[in-house]
């Protein structure tokens, strides 16, 4: 796989940095050719978009950036912590504690309710539960005022949701209680234009007021403006 960055950011010497990828490669068991990716490196508080056609592992490297998946070669710094040696129990920590994912079918708990998704975060992660401004409950109705949900929407079940508003009450999900890193997999991709452009807006604006990174992947290019850098991933379908 090659890829083609265009960055916007200053120094990487007077940012931390968020994510840091150096010979990435991956095999499904059943496969008879390993993939391999471009090395990533993301500044704190900047926004990296990863595109690609269908089949070139846009996924699949963000489950590696994001320590679902282990590499077969290769180390993946999140932090500044290098997830290759931790246990996938220790890796399910540190991603409860530090990073927000907004996932391509959203995820939603079915019998929680909009607002009680918002929160659980906070539920699972002290860290994420202490840095809620100025607690969960408060901070989980900012968000979802911020997206654009009714109030009277907070108290439904996802199933009664359009399916924007459960986009956007996953990202909410994912915003709460600052995360340091946002993960995002092809979040967008049953909107409409219209609808696309102004989720992406609010997500990026609400991020950059956190100082949160963001790296968010899809297979639309015309999506590349709103980012500081991009990641074109070219290879073997996966």
């Amino acid at each position: 796989m090659t890829s083609q960055t265009d960055s916007a950011a200053t120094d990487s010497g007077n940012h931390s940095i968020a994510v840091q990828s150096h010979s990435l490669g991956f095999r499904w068991q059943q496969r008879q050719r390993a993939l391999s990716f471009p090395d990533v490196t993301l500044n704190q508080g900047e926004h990296l978009f990863i595109h690609g056609a269908s089949g070139t592992g846009k996924s699949t490297l963000l489950s590696l950036l994001a320590g679902m998946l282990q590499p077969a070669s290769g180390q993946v710094r999140l932090l500044g912590t290098d997830l290759n040696p931790l246990s996938a129990g220790a890796r399910d920590r540190f991603r409860a504690d530090y990073i927000g994912v907004i996932f391509q079918q959203f995820n939603l708990v079915p019998y929680l309710s909009a607002l009680a998704n918002v929160t659980l975060p906070c539920q699972l992660s002290m860290p994420r539960r202490a840095a809620a401004e100025p607690d969960p409950e408060q901070e989980a109705q900012h968000l979802l005022t911020a997206l654009a949900i009714p109030h009277d929407h907070w108290h439904q079940k996802p199933g009664r949701l359009s399916i924007g508003q459960q986009q956007r009450v996953a990202a909410a999900r994912a915003l709460i209680g600052a995360p340091r890193l946002i993960l995002a997999d092809e979040p967008t991709s049953a909107l409409d234009t219209g609808n696309r452009d102004r989720f992406l807006e609010l997500l990026l604006t609400l991020a950059h007021r956190r100082n949160t990174s963001v790296l968010f992947v899809s297979h639309d290019p015309s999506l590349a403006r709103h980012f500081h850098q991009q990641i074109e991933l070219e290879g073997p379908a996966t």
